[in-house]
């Protein structure tokens, strides 16, 4: 250090009220200080790299382009060190300087506009070097240029109203930071808590970080590397130390835009979808970037909701930043940002879909419910993520799905609705009577066993022009079947309908013979324009309003059935076992719909019906 006696220089009074606001206000997060250090002697490293193109005569010519960190737990001090281009005394002061050089009144005012302008300041010795003074009780930078002929100096200040500037001899090129720290934030001195945030926010930063002796960033930034150069066995151990993951990822998409914005990803999914397995609803983890340096480890607004079993990174040059890196400033923006990246991937999921089905179908085993929960509540992708969608069909077999595009190309000329089921399985579907008519007919009709499907049919509502429509619906019109000899007539069928309303009463909306039915009896059907079978059972475990109100279902019957025509025979002869069996029918019609509420009324007329044999 040489004798000469420091000049001192008083901060600007904007300089004072610049300090304060980032010292209190600016960032949330203390352990910032660390990327925005990190940052600028990355910046100054890259620099220098452009300046040995054009000069030759540089300083300190051998020192590797590096970063080193040492901490003194004991000390409280922490020392940040780049062997980057350096500074002059006059480079100090107007670097150290930037907001008053640059007119500090205007950058207060642009500050407190939320202008956009200023963003370039971040990665700077400017508002990110004094991020600093948010741990430090004193900051000294000690700095020489590239340029030979030009002698180090050292920079000081507490981050109050001055600093001071000496010459300091001896120094290597390059720039080195020493935080003397406050007493409260004595753990960023300590190893393990510095590795964290390096291991957090400066992993991929071009040139090598140590800490301690020790290096810190291993990983390479995949993104950024052209994906023919990328080796599988790289992109494992990327995904799992991005997602700290210990499986491998099932799929994988790399990817680079230059329009709209720029944009350099690479996403990764996981084997499991944890959800399934009970596990907590995840959270965001495509993490967001900005020249490879860390912006938001967990954005919410980068990608939509249904997309959050993603892992991976997204770096984007574009992202106009506020002046602490740490919220973006322009939603919009973001906004773009996310539909560009979520077209990209669902255009990825339709390859994946048309060129390797089965690889495809065992993703969407895993993570079709989130697929699902995007075409029902994603309107800007909906026709993209309905063409996604996956079902078991009447005329798939067990395990087999089939696309809706698929369905409507087997689909007859006549037929202009898509039909579904909602059931608990296809066992359970297939049990029931809802199928006879439809299969009678070679109508096929999608099975839906998740709890979301009906939610989804009701939202998608039509797929290519062709309306989706639960095949359980009262409205659901079938065109007519040859009707077998043996049937009760017109006259009888009326009979018997008017008889079976009057005898059960409020319980049924309607009865009616039923050109659905070829193998059972009776089938009820829902009547309730507003509220299915089976959104009344999630409704009634949820204890939701709606659920309580008086079930009524359209009752149709079998004209061809034994036990119907059997049932016409008895009502006039013996009208008290005739109740019995038709209140049974109904019972039996809401336990195939999955309606039936209070079963023990139903035990003692079996009883009866028992006794009568």
């Amino acid at each position: 250090m040489s004798n000469t006696t420091p000049q001192t220089f008083e901060f600007q009074a904007e300089i004072k009220q610049l300090l304060d606001i980032v010292i209190h206000s600016l960032y949330t997060e203390k352990e910032i200080f660390v990327r925005e250090l990190i940052s600028n002697a990355s910046d100054a490293l890259e620099k220098l790299r452009h300046t040995r193109i054009t000069e030759r005569d540089v300083h300190d010519e051998k020192l590797e382009p590096e970063i080193n960190v040492t901490t003194d737990d004991k000390a409280k001090r922490i020392t940040i060190q780049d062997f980057g281009i350096g500074m002059t005394r006059e480079e100090l002061t107007r670097n150290l300087g930037t907001i008053a050089h640059s007119g500090s009144k205007a950058f207060l005012k642009a500050l407190g506009e939320g202008a956009q302008k200023n963003s370039n300041l971040i990665g700077q010795f400017g508002v990110g070097f004094y991020s600093a003074f948010m741990v430090a009780k004193s900051v000294k930078v000690y700095a020489r240029s590239w340029r030979k002929d030009e002698p180090g100096h050292v920079w000081s200040s507490e981050g109050a109203g001055s600093y001071t500037i000496e010459p300091s001899e001896g120094e290597r090129r390059g720039a080195k930071i020493v935080i003397e720290l406050k007493d409260d934030c004595g753990e960023f001195a300590q190893d393990w808590r510095m590795k964290e945030i390096l291991e957090r926010y400066s992993a991929f930063v071009s040139f090598p970080i140590s800490l301690n002796g020790k290096r810190v960033n291993t990983v390479q930034a995949l993104w950024l590397r052209n994906k023919s150069e990328v080796k599988e066995e790289e992109y494992t151990e990327f995904y799992k130390f991005q997602a700290h993951a210990h499986d491998e990822p099932r799929l994988r998409l790399h990817f680079s835009a230059d329009a709209p914005l720029t944009i350099n990803a690479l996403l990764f999914t996981p084997k499991e979808n944890t959800e399934k397995l009970g596990f907590s609803r995840l959270e965001p983890a495509v993490a967001l970037y900005c020249r490879k340096v860390l912006i938001d480890a967990k954005p919410k607004d980068l990608l939509p909701e249904w997309l959050r079993f993603l892992k991976g990174v997204v770096d984007s040059e574009d992202l106009p930043l506020n002046i602490s890196r740490e919220t973006m400033q322009d939603k919009s923006l973001v906004e773009k940002l996310n539909r560009v990246i979520t077209k990209r991937f669902l255009k990825f999921l339709d390859e994946e879909a048309r060129n390797r089905a089965e690889g495809y179908e065992a993703f969407y085993q895993e993570f079709g419910v989130f697929l699902k929960e995007g075409a029902a509540l994603d309107f800007t992708h909906k026709e993209q993520l309905t063409k996604l969608l996956r079902f078991e069909s009447s005329l798939t077999e067990k395990g087999k799905t089939t696309s809706l595009a698929y369905y409507v190309s087997r689909m007859s000329s006549e037929q202009k609705e898509i039909y579904y089921l909602v059931g608990p399985s296809r066992a359970a579907i297939e049990s029931g009577p809802y199928l006879e008519g439809f299969k009678a007919r070679n109508l096929e009709v999608l099975l839906c066993y998740e709890a979301v499907d009906e939610y989804v049919m009701n939202n998608v509502r039509e797929f290519d022009g062709r309306k989706l429509t639960a095949a359980d619906h009262a409205d659901v019109k079938l065109a007519d079947l040859p009707k077998p000899e043996g049937a009760l007539g017109e006259r009888e069928i009326k009979d018997l309908a008017n008889w079976l309303k009057d005898t059960l009463g409020e319980r049924v909306s309607e009865v009616k013979s039923s050109d659905r039915l070829v193998d059972s009896p009776v089938l009820a059907l829902n009547a309730d324009k507003f509220m299915s079978p089976h959104m009344r059972r999630m409704m009634k475990a949820m204890n939701r309003d709606g659920a309580e109100n008086p079930l009524r279902v359209s009752l149709e019957f079998n004209p061809r059935h034994a036990v119907i025509k059997r049932l016409f025979e008895t009502h006039t002869a013996h009208p008290e076992r005739a109740k019995l069996v038709a209140e049974q029918l109904l019972d039996n019609a809401l336990i195939a719909a999955g309606l039936l509420e209070d079963p023990t009324s139903m035990v003692a007329r079996l009883n009866k019906l028992l006794e009568s044999v």
